[in-house]
């Protein structure tokens, strides 16, 4: 294999790692550097903040996040899948098929026991 093939790669690796670079810098050397104690607040689109960022978060908000996050892995597991479909064959599809049921039968355990509602 020849390394010539990858020059273009590299090129273009380093000159939008130049670009990225110049930004910050000229935004560091030509930007605005006024401080004042309303730009020093924690900012949520423009508006004051109605309660403390200490604020704990409800269990549920982390129950749903985590619901979230097992079921997006299991949309990561079906790309994959689709793009051998043809070569894994029968198998394939009933092994597939096995994981959809089971985190079928987890998403309905979980809606029947209200981890879904938001209140």
């Amino acid at each position: 294999m020849e390394l010539n093939q990858y020059i273009p790669l590299v090129m273009m690796f380093v000159a939008a790692s130049g670009i990225a670079l110049a930004m910050l810098a000229l935004s560091q050397f030509l930007g605005p550097k006024v401080v004042f104690r309303e730009k020093m607040e924690p900012f949520e689109c423009g508006e004051n903040q109605i309660v403390s960022p200490k604020q704990r978060f409800s269990v549920r908000f982390y129950l749903v996040a985590m619901l979230f996050i097992i079921f997006d892995i299991e949309a990561v597991f079906l790309f994959p899948w689709a793009v051998i479909f043809k070569q894994l064959g029968f198998f394939g599809f009933v092994e597939m098929l096995l994981l959809i049921v089971v985190l079928g039968i987890g998403l309905v355990y979980v809606w029947k026991k209200g981890a879904l509602e938001w209140e």
